[in-house]
């Protein structure tokens, strides 16, 4: 549930804050006033694509803020997934646009991406934009929203169709052309002889670029060495000389004031550490190699291994990984007989994997399929429509249709007048009608797992946007749309932008969005009406600028018949 969004310099609004409630949060204002783009900022929030476009004239960064409450399991696990805390089950999203096409998203206070909004997005919010048409829904969708409904798991089928689509292609790499196949196997050989004649191991060339760096200089390393060993401790005026001298002082000292006792342990201990220091530059100056031999050994070696890693890979670990594939290659090329067998065997037990993870899928479709079309046949029948409305699944259980999905096809068709045939959806032609079709569809998929008596405080409660879903309806379908957004906000928090004051009329909030001019530059704000100022906005949605006294005692008999 989405408690409080802010957005600040994003389009003409400059700086808006506003609280939600559970139920039916309605925003409404004049055309322009910046409605829709309030819930494209809160898109935002939900993984959608930025524009530095967006961000207000003058300004250098746009901000979008959101507070969420939600104990969905889903939340919780990609907030683990991504290291992210939680905070006992509110979530705080913020994102950023800069003008240089840059930009920031935190989670709960802490640096997150774009990917990880869009896993978080099913588990907060879904929008349904202004324009949206169910023509634009692939098959991919369709199944989706038909799967989500049944509650259908793919995850074997996934596992099984990528298991069977890799045997598919490598049995397709081992039947390749038989000139290609000795060519490749010629090439392959003569790789995996370099590396293996060069024989690398991995790590080993930044230890011998340390030895390289240490014969170079092994003259200035000795002499370096040799002269602090003996300013620690071969010399006269040595350090460590320096300090037993100053230790029989305090030996001196000691025997008539005992404070004095600690201080000649502290110096001791001093002097000993200065001591072995000494004696491991002297041990590491006698063990200074200066072989040119070596060193010219150890470039040799370098400048095999720098063409090996220009060759196969950046690193000596790409280079191994690369010396393996080689390996494995041509053993399939030289035993592909062998080899063949038992990858069509292999293929044989996935297929059949695949086919039975699949039908099974199959198999709860096609249960589901027609409880989903009755519920929303009833649903749409509710918004003031008569239509037969049918989920058809077409499935093609050859392997041209295989797919991670399965092999059913979904369509959505539906007859809006009798005696009319049944038509895939996208086919209708009424703007009012694909709403209402679009509003039932989505609300029963949406709250199937929700009991209508769910209690609006709910942990698990997600919030539904509509954007001017009511487009192009009016009269008893719009009072019948408003009614169905009450029930719907029985189960779910909804926020619904509209221009139609019968549906504006069951809101339990109601938000009025104004655009004013102050200082020569444009600001909107978002004020939450009180009970005695929504009459007066209904009647303005009725009679627009010139509010009657009869748009007005309209307003208020809408108001209390939809209280």
């Amino acid at each position: 549930m989405l408690l409080e969004l802010r957005v600040e310099n994003y389009a003409v609004i400059d700086s808006v804050a506003v609280e939600f409630a559970p139920g039916l949060n309605l925003l409404t204002g004049e055309t322009g006033a910046g409605k829709s783009i309030l819930i494209d900022a809160l898109a935002l929030l939900l993984g959608e694509r930025s524009s530095s476009e967006m961000i207000r004239h003058g300004e250098e960064k746009a901000v979008v803020s959101g507070v969420f409450e939600s104990r969905d399991s889903l939340l919780a696990a990609t907030l683990a997934a991504n290291g992210i805390d939680s905070e006992d089950g509110q979530l705080i999203v913020r994102r950023e646009i800069t003008s240089g096409g840059k930009g920031r998203v935190f989670i709960n206070n802490q640096p997150a991406t774009v990917a990880v909004l869009k896993q978080l997005a099913p588990a907060l919010a879904m929008v349904h934009a202004q324009n949206e048409s169910l023509a634009s829904f692939d098959g991919a969708e369709r199944g989706r929203l038909l799967d989500l409904f049944a509650g259908v798991d793919i995850a074997q089928v996934v596992e099984a169709h990528e298991k069977w689509k890799s045997l598919v292609q490598q049995i397709a790499d081992l039947q390749r052309d038989e000139s290609d196949r000795l060519r490749l196997l010629d090439l392959w050989k003569f790789q995996l002889k370099e590396i293996e004649d060069a024989k690398p191991v991995a790590g080993e060339d930044p230890e011998l670029e340390n030895e390289k760096r240490v014969l170079a200089n092994s003259e200035k390393l000795y002499s370096a060495a040799i002269t602090a060993h003996e300013s620690l401790y071969e010399s006269n005026a040595s350090a460590a000389a320096l300090l037993r001298s100053a230790e029989k002082n305090l030996e001196e000292l000691s025997r008539y004031d005992t404070k004095f006792t600690e201080v000649l342990s502290t110096l001791e201990g001093a002097r000993i550490t200065v001591e072995d220091i000494g004696s491991n530059l002297r041990d590491y100056a006698a063990s200074i190699d200066a072989s040119p031999e070596r060193l010219a050994e150890i470039e040799d070696r370098l400048a095999l291994l720098d063409k090996l890693k220009r060759k196969y890979g950046p690193s000596l670990e790409n280079v191994i990984s690369y010396r393996e594939d080689a390996a494995r290659k041509i053993s399939e090329v030289e035993n592909r007989d062998e080899l063949l067998a038992a990858l069509r065997q292999s293929l044989t037990k996935a297929s059949a994997e695949y086919s039975k993870a699949a039908r099974a899928v199959s198999r709860q479709r096609h249960a589901s399929a027609q409880k989903l079309e009755k519920l929303v046949e009833s649903e749409i029948n509710d918004l003031a429509m008569k239509v037969r409305f049918k989920v058809d699944i077409a499935s093609f259980e050859d392997e041209d249709h295989w797919t991670a999905s399965g092999f059913d096809e979904v369509r959505y068709l539906i007859a809006t007048n009798a005696g009319e045939p049944l038509k895939p959806i996208e086919q209708i032609a009424s703007g009012g009608e694909m709403s209402r079709v679009m509003l039932a569809l989505k609300a029963t998929i949406e709250t199937a797992d929700a009991p209508r008596s769910k209690r609006r405080k709910g942990d698990d409660c997600k919030t539904l946007v509509f954007d001017e879903i009511d487009t192009g309806i009016g009269g008893r379908a719009a009072e019948a749309v408003g009614k169905k957004l009450k029930s719907l906000a029985a189960a779910q928090q909804v926020l619904c932008i509209t221009h139609l004051p019968q549906i504006s009329s069951f809101a339990d909030q109601h938000f009025v969005i104004e655009k004013r001019v102050s200082a020569g530059k444009t600001k909107t704000s978002i004020r939450l009406l009180e009970a005695s100022e929504r009459a007066q906005e209904l009647a303005r949605m009725m009679s627009g600028e010139k509010v009657t006294e009869t748009s007005v005692k309209h307003a208020e008999q809408m108001l209390k018949a939809n209280a």
